[in-house]
């Protein structure tokens, strides 16, 4: 498994909104995609503009398979759903290792 770190800056104020929005939108666009697993919103108690969005997937070739206009298509449909962008002020990607109990 691969998961996909978004690190994004969103005001108090529009959190839930961006929350709920993220979900009917992108959330719903990427599980229509083979190979994604889940994804969870991560909300920091230290800072309250910080959302962190982690996406699961089973392969990382399955993630990269999506294509470009697919996703800046889902993207204008997000920004003009929120009328105004959020860009990505932080990212990752991490491999997921399960260990064997002895």
């Amino acid at each position: 498994m691969v998961i996909e770190l978004l690190k994004f800056q969103v005001a108090p104020d529009e959190r839930e909104f961006y929350i709920q929005k993220d979900a009917e939108i992108w959330t719903t666009a990427l599980a229509g995609y083979p190979g994604f697993l889940g994804k969870e919103v991560w909300i920091n108690p230290n800072d309250a503009t910080e959302l962190i969005l982690i996406v699961r997937w089973a392969t990382k070739e399955q993630w990269q398979a999506i294509p470009l206009a697919d996703l800046q298509l889902i993207d204008e449909k997000f920004t003009q759903a929120m009328g105004k962008s959020y860009p990505i002020v932080g990212s990752g990607e991490y491999q997921v290792r399960k260990f064997l109990q002895s």
